[in-house]
């Protein structure tokens, strides 16, 4: 009861199969021949006919199979204890000689080729072969789950065991057990036809019940991923492998054998297949998404770094285990990003186990091989993190920084020139006097040089650059930039965040200005202290790369007005009220297809399409109308600011790194993270003056942990000049506290370029605290507002 089905099957049954293997090989090689150009236009199958285990097995190595045809043996020999029967299925060994390379299964995400999903219609217009004739069987949930309590009584599990031995013999059997209605084909996205609590149920049960019953699920498994097939997948089959996913034995790594063909088998699919797939996981519940995908992310943790390498065959031999989980968890992320709201945070992908792996290896060969045969984890970045993307960033940065050096160097030894230090990096000479205007010359004029560590001076003032003086730059030059008598963007208090201007103007390098910055913070590890809504990231990433062709539009994405929600909600409840009136919307609101703006103190209008303000707007276009006018506000009416900024940006983060980022990703690089914990930022700060047990290092941290996170936020506001965290965490900070040996009458004080905070000796923790909240919240840049 207690046997282990991974146990490998004796030597001889190995030498039988192998055996059989070569007496099958050249009974079928004359009917290869006739039927290869056939069966090419067919796509990859899983049988033990001519076709050969294409989908089993990769690269035609005859030893990756020895793995599953020795589980296959071992189950085989297991007795049926409860049922006293046998399989009504022959297991039988898979011809090997004809296999076919098992075809590209990543995404290239330098083309950004992603699951056609949206371009299919909703039924496929493709003629589908006529479903088989399925078994009829009545068995419901109620029945099931009446025969497993009545175990509770008697102890007899034949009714249980018979129900799971035969609902697993094979996927009609599967499809049979599951379907809502044997007689309806189910043929569209929109519903999977599968009785999914009675899945549940089932599957809920299996995990609690004897070995042999578990055992005979794992040999109708196997039957069904061995049997023959012919031609294209039926919805029945599909329906088969979105049942067998979800089977929680595949947590265990006893079965990971099992488990990797049949994610090949999915993942070996044609699209059309994995388009019905997609549509179907999303309608899973949180619970049963979410198991799926750990699942697939234990399952590739495991099979890199194993606790017990014995229990798995070597690599070399399953070297499409990887790929092919990888695959299968790109349907899963598609099927999350398609939900209307996702299932799962798409943090909830990250494997935090590739932060241990050759990272730049894994870059370079995604680099040089693409969408080829060779695998790269950048194919799928979904799973890699924020973490380990910004090491891949930082060390492309560090490569081009190094690489632009060094050819300044050979040019200037070239012209036999004498070389210095300062061309080896960007140097900055500005007036504080003139520092939006001194700062765009400096970029324009060194614009081959912006791909070099940054070094800022200020004209006039003695200081070496050791990092405080070019966060001192950023902090001053956005803090101008952005404020709302500059006019470049415009502060939305209700949703506390900046948007471009749309004022018109003949000039917009000071947006290439702002795209220019966030390039170089993210380029040199700078957190910036700006409030953009999600919505301009997207369209920085529009496309990733800077088009050859000028003429191409950039920073264009499609909007909705949940974009809008977040830079005026206002306005966009107006507009979701008019798509939600009941009344004669042309008659009630008399509108037309046009907008007004203020610019400048005169108002212009513009026309959504052409003759917009000859079209009144009406109950049947109201739709229309509302994407048309977040498409203008968020996309049209800024286009050339937005462009300016999208180009300024490019021109220092110019790198295929990129597109591994989500929008959401680039943000959190550009302006840290937005989950403080403080209890870290103790842990990782360092003193001056002090020591971590002073009694006013005690005051200090059991003030600040009972502090209420917006008053946390203010703190770290006040001494770093932004209430967000670095990628790294805290311990990126190098956050510090020095003594300040003056009157506790005193207030706190805080050197943002520096992240460091001085604090005078308070006499108790009443007096600490209430000097620091009035610090913390009056203070405003560099003094007290």
């Amino acid at each position: 009861m207690n046997e282990d089905t991974r146990d490998p099957s004796p030597p001889a049954a190995g030498a039988a199969a192998a055996a059989a293997v070569e007496e099958k090989e050249k009974k079928d090689e004359e009917a290869e021949k006739g039927k290869e150009e056939e069966r090419e236009k067919l796509p990859p199958v899983l049988g033990t006919s001519s076709t050969g285990a294409s989908g089993a097995v990769e690269r035609g190595a005859k030893g990756q199979l020895s793995t599953f045809s020795s589980f296959i043996s071992t189950v085989s020999q297991k007795k049926d204890v409860a049922g006293k029967r046998s399989s009504p299925t022959q297991l039988v060994t898979p011809n090997v000689k004809n296999v076919r390379d098992l075809p590209p299964i990543c995404l290239d995400v330098r083309q950004k080729q992603r699951l056609s999903i949206d371009s299919l219609s909703t039924e496929m217009k493709a003629s589908i072969p006529p479903e088989p004739v399925l078994p009829i069987r009545t068995k419901t949930m109620k029945d099931f789950q009446e025969d497993v309590e009545k175990v509770k009584s008697s102890g007899e599990w034949k009714e249980v065991h018979d129900f799971y031995l035969t609902t697993f013999d094979s996927f009609l059997e599967l499809s049979a057990t599951f379907k809502k209605d044997a007689n309806t084909p189910f043929n569209t996205i929109e519903d999977s036809g599968i009785n999914a609590k009675f899945v549940n149920a089932v599957y809920d049960a299996l995990l609690n019940t004897p070995q042999d019953i578990q055992k005979s699920v794992l040999k109708g498994t196997i039957n069904s991923l061995l049997r023959e097939w012919k031609g294209p997948r039926s919805k029945d089959d599909l329906r088969a492998y979105f049942i067998l996913l979800q089977n929680p034995q595949f947590n265990n790594t006893s079965t990971y054998v099992i488990y990797a063909h049949l994610l090949r088998q999915i993942a070996t699919l044609v699209e059309a297949d994995h388009h019905f797939l997609v549509h179907w996981f999303k309608k899973l519940s949180q619970k049963r998404f979410k198991q799926l995908v750990d699942r697939l992310l234990q399952f590739i943790s495991l099979r890199l770094f194993p606790a017990k390498p014995e229990e798995f065959p070597p690599m070399t031999k399953c070297s499409w285990w990887i790929p092919s989980a990888a695959k299968v968890l790109a349907l899963l992320n598609t099927a999350n990003d398609l939900a209307h709201l996702p299932l799962i945070p798409y943090t909830d992908f990250y494997n935090s186990t590739l932060d241990h792996i050759d990272l730049m290896e894994e870059y370079h060969t995604w680099q040089c091989f693409g969408n080829s045969r060779r695998f790269s984890f950048c194919q799928y970045p979904f799973v890699i993190s924020i973490a380990a993307k910004k090491i891949i960033i930082q060390r492309d940065s560090e490569q081009q920084m190094i690489s632009i050096a060094r050819q300044s160097l050979v040019d200037k030894v070239s012209r036999r020139q004498r070389p210095d230090m300062n061309m080896l990096f960007l140097n900055m000479k500005v007036r504080r006097t003139h520092l939006v205007s001194d700062s765009l010359d400096e970029l324009t004029r060194k614009r081959g040089d912006l791909k070099k560590k940054l070094k800022v001076t200020f004209v006039g003032e003695a200081g070496l650059d050791m990092g405080g003086l070019t966060k001192e730059w950023f902090l001053l030059l956005i803090r101008q930039i952005f404020h709302p008598d500059y006019g470049m963007f415009a502060y939305h208090k209700d949703s506390l965040c900046h948007w471009f201007s749309s004022y018109k103007c003949d000039n917009y390098s000071e947006f290439r200005l702002v795209g220019i910055l966030m390039g170089l913070a993210v380029y040199n590890s700078i957190t910036l202290d700006i409030r953009f809504p999600p919505c301009c990231y997207k369209k920085l990433l529009s496309p990733p790369i800077v088009p050859s062709d000028q003429n191409t539009p950039v920073g264009i994405c499609s909007v909705t007005i949940d974009d809008l929600y977040q830079i005026m909600p206002e306005l966009a409840h107006g507009l979701t009220e008019l798509l939600s009136y009941d009344g004669n919307v042309e008659e009630d609101f008399y509108s037309t297809f046009q907008v007004f703006q203020e610019e400048f103190g005169v108002i212009k209008s513009y026309n959504l399409k052409p003759s917009g303000d000859k079209i009144p707007v009406t109950n049947q276009n109201r739709k229309e109308y509302v994407q048309l006018y977040v498409d203008f506000l968020l996309n049209k009416s800024i286009y050339k600011q937005f462009a300016a900024f999208y180009y300024g940006f490019h021109s220092v983060c110019a790198s295929n790194a990129l597109m591994l980022l989500r929008p959401e990703e680039v943000e959190i690089l550009v302006c840290g993270s937005p989950e403080l914990d403080m209890h870290a930022l103790q842990r990782n700060t360092q003193y001056d003056g002090y020591v971590k047990t002073d009694l006013t290092i005690r005051y200090f941290w059991d003030v600040v942990l009972g502090f209420p996170l917006d008053l946390q936020k203010k703190l770290l506001h006040f001494t770093t000049g932004s209430d967000r965290v670095p990628v790294g965490g805290m311990a990126d900070l190098n956050f510090k506290i020095s003594k300040h040996d003056t009157s506790t009458n005193w207030l706190p004080v805080a050197h943002t370029c520096f992240n460091q905070l001085c604090l005078p000796p308070y006499k108790n923790k009443k007096e600490l605290k209430q000097k620091l909240i009035i610090g913390i919240s009056n203070s405003e840049g560099f003094g007290l507002e």
